[in-house]
């Protein structure tokens, strides 16, 4: 089916398709995706507030009752030990019968105790006296058999309520959560269970004169009732922006199409008599008579319409302006490659006077300037900080964002951080201002010259690798963590490797095995060991120089897609001291 020509369509079908009828369209489909996002958001903040609110009020009041309970005559010590002298000796055949008639008899006795009175009293209080929590009671964790152990439930109900030597089944999870509080934040667990349902349930350790954890005092708070306020809340919130969303839709409808829809018909019109103007051969100036006061693009775009005939005549002069304004780039590219070059260290022996290791890097822009960096610099006299790193972006941005990383990194290296906790400094600052979304792979350590230990951590970047004396270079499968800057909260491991004197470090961006010649094969790692063994004794500059020229052999005349950067660290040992 060929389709129409606007001239061969009827009315209903200009009118349907029309960009006033398009703008309507638009106007009311982004108000009700604008309010469904709106809606998502609503909700999660309210489920979230209301979920805080649930841990919050179960916490306070199991903090409460735990206080109350410690300053009372309650020995918890003596209740767990009469709960237990009974449930341990259970057999296989009665622990699973709990909450039966029969489990249940073999407890009664507790209910008559006068410690289980007091204690029942003291958590009855709070049972009947607390708003938003559905139980509160005291309980001990069976780690061997990995169950939850009832001491006393002010609840008695056949349906909800937990008598002294109830138990229930209890998760790793659950388990390691409870044992492990380390008692800085408020220890509480959200898990669902076929009885009760999905439940928040904060706990507040009791402990013995010795200090010894005996049990908890636990409160639940039931989702289901924060559920049914969620839902009151959506369907409220629901009604009210279907109500918004209509009336904003069209009053922005109506907006729109008096300025935007009839200040795009004025243009096409003029461009029309314009058209029929230049086929006459009839020089005439119609823009310049559009009355368009938009403030906006389209009135931008009347008075450049405006200027059309007078900017092809000035052709030829624009013409010499632009070649100008190129040759003004080249130069600042030129001046910005000067500038990346002056912030790298290229000044070799680095450290003339440190003979306990030698140092060699380079670094080759795939453009004018490159997002590829490498850095080094002595910490204090014992420690020797190494980084090397690959920028997503190319060219100009990809140095801008290169100069304030490296720049970064030494900062926090010189702030005294270890190499993990300077990725996550960098990758938590740079996350914060990244608007461009770009990232960067950062392989950074600390050498120990006095030792030859490494203490190394990888964001997402290539693996290192090493020579032992004597031996060949074999690439260390080290580790890996998250890029810098692709997702805050990111946390970074770090290992360590000792160099033992005469052994030789060599890192490297993934321009060196990504190499690519002009039949689309990759360099390759192999390719890349093999030419660091082509002279494994030989000094740092020369390692650098037999990869540089194994890469370029395999190139060939392909041009260079990557930067190409490179550092190798020999390192010798302590220096002597003359006795």
């Amino acid at each position: 089916m060929t389709n129409k020509s606007i001239r061969d369509k009827s009315q209903w079908e200009l009118l349907r398709n029309s960009l006033s009828a398009k703008v309507l369209r638009t106007t009311l489909m982004g108000s009700l995706v604008l309010g469904i996002a709106a809606l998502i958001m609503a909700l999660v903040m309210n489920s979230y507030t209301l979920i805080e609110q649930g841990v919050r009020v179960s916490w306070h009041v199991a903090s409460q009752a735990s206080r109350t309970i410690n300053e009372s005559e309650v020995d918890v010590s003596y209740m767990k030990d009469k709960v237990t002298e009974i449930y341990s000796g259970l057999s296989d055949e009665q622990r699973p019968k709990t909450e039966t008639e029969e489990y249940r008899k073999l407890f009664d006795h507790l209910l008559s105790d006068d410690m289980f009175h007091e204690a029942y009293s003291i958590l009855d209080t709070y049972y009947q006296g607390s708003d938003g929590i559905s139980d509160i009671y005291l309980a001990f964790i069976d780690e061997e058999r990995k169950a939850l152990v009832y001491l006393l439930d002010p609840d008695m109900s056949d349906e909800t309520g937990c008598w002294p030597g109830d138990w229930e089944p209890l998760g790793d999870r659950e388990i390691s959560k409870f044992l492990n509080w380390d008692g800085e934040d408020r220890l509480y667990d959200i898990g669902n269970t076929d009885r009760y349902g999905i439940m928040i349930t904060s706990a507040v350790p009791l402990y013995d004169i010795d200090g010894n954890r005996v049990c908890y005092v636990m409160a639940d708070a039931r989702m289901t009732d924060i559920f049914t306020r969620v839902m009151r809340f959506v369907v409220r919130f629901a009604l009210g922006l279907v109500a918004v969303t209509l009336l904003f839709g069209l009053r922005l409808s109506r907006r729109m199409k008096d300025r935007l829809v009839k200040p795009i018909n004025q243009i096409t019109d003029t461009a029309q008599e314009y058209m029929e103007d230049r086929k006459n051969g009839i020089a005439s100036r119609r823009f310049q008579h559009l009355d368009i006061h938009t403030g906006d693009e389209l009135e931008k775009l009347s008075r450049t319409m405006a200027e059309m005939e007078q900017a092809m005549a000035d052709y030829e002069t624009n013409l010499t302006i632009i070649t100008a304004e190129r040759e003004r780039i080249v130069t600042e590219l030129s001046l910005a490659e000067k500038i990346q070059a002056g912030v790298l260290p290229k000044t070799f022996p680095a450290f003339p006077d440190r003979h306990e290791f030698d140092i060699h890097a380079a670094m080759d822009p795939a453009r004018e300037v490159g997002g590829d960096f490498y850095d080094y610099f002595l910490i204090d006299d014992d420690h020797l900080a190494l980084t090397i790193s690959d920028v997503s972006g190319k060219g100009v941005p990809g140095a801008l964002f290169m100069m304030g990383a490296k720049i970064m990194i030494a900062d926090y290296y010189r702030l005294g951080k270890s190499p993990a906790d300077v990725l996550e400094a960098a990758n938590e600052a740079i996350c914060q201002s990244n608007q461009e979304e770009m990232f960067i792979t950062v392989w950074t350590a600390i050498l120990e010259i006095s030792t030859g230990k490494v203490i190394a951590a990888n964001a997402g970047h290539e693996y290192p690798v090493l020579r032992q004396p004597g031996g060949n270079f074999e690439v260390m499968k080290d580790k890996h963590g998250f890029v810098i800057g692709g997702m805050e909260g990111m946390k970074y491991k770090e290992y360590e490797f000792t160099m033992e004197p005469g052994s030789t470090l060599f890192v490297y961006t993934d321009g060196v095995p990504e190499a690519t010649a002009s039949n689309g094969e990759l360099f390759g790692m192999n390719r890349m060991v093999e030419s660091l063994n082509k002279e494994p004794d030989a000094v740092t500059e020369q390692v650098l120089a037999n990869v540089r020229a194994s890469v370029d052999e395999f190139v060939g005349e392909a041009e260079q897609f990557d930067d190409l950067t490179m550092l190798c660290v020999k390192y010798f040992g302590p220096e002597k001291k003359e006795a």
